[in-house]
């Protein structure tokens, strides 16, 4: 009954609750692995599904993320302990030229939530600093988000770049962002192509399978 509650929270975005619940699943002695793959990513699906059917519309997806966020806040010391097993890792950022947040954060999010070590560079990300984090943190997946046109060329000065350094085939490559489309992401040498959060946290786990 507790983690029906929860999930309704995290769906609902009330933050507090959710993390008042998570703390009684873990006085309770359920496990982080239960809490996490049980309750917040089952809840998040539930949100990134709503949104598709246009259900829900970015401001209170962000809110029912900032919920999962509290919930995974009161597991991170534990998670730190018990060194759990991650997915993978993903590095991700929106590109040189453009300082937007929103999209790249819920996603960010939602891929934590999912179980992935996510490092995340921020906004306005030359495509150096793509390739300082991909040589330093190896990840699995790199996450590339735009959402100004003008700035979408820089997804490709960054995938060109991994290339240049000998690193691209390490790496699957993901683009997304407002005027991102599938055709784009071919033409950029992309991986794979996200429309949403929820798409993403898809998309990352086909490509570790």
């Amino acid at each position: 009954m507790l983690r029906e509650e929860i999930r309704e929270h995290v769906i609902l975005g009330h933050a507090t609750e959710t993390e008042t619940g998570v703390q009684e699943l873990l006085t309770a002695q359920v496990s982080v692995d239960e809490i996490i793959q049980q309750v917040l990513v089952p809840a998040m699906a539930v949100v990134g599904e709503k949104f598709r059917r246009n259900e829900i519309f970015v401001p209170e997806m962000l809110i029912a993320a900032r919920a999962m966020q509290a919930g995974l806040a009161v597991l991170e010391p534990l998670i730190l302990q018990t060194g759990r097993q991650y997915m993978g890792r993903v590095v991700i950022g929106t590109v040189k030229g453009d300082l937007h947040d929103i999209g790249k954060k819920l996603v960010a999010t939602m891929l934590q939530g999912a179980g992935w070590e996510v490092i995340d560079l921020g906004v306005d990300v030359a495509p150096e600093k793509f390739l300082q984090a991909v040589k330093e943190h190896k990840p699995e997946v790199v996450g590339l988000s735009a959402l100004l046109t003008t700035t979408m060329p820089n997804m490709k000065a960054t995938i060109e770049l991994l290339k240049e350094e000998g690193v691209r085939d390490q790496v699957h490559v993901m683009v997304g962002g407002a005027p991102v489309t599938e055709k784009f992401a071919k033409e950029v040498g992309a991986d794979g192509f996200a429309a949403d959060a929820g798409e993403a946290v898809e998309k990352c786990a086909a490509f570790v399978v």
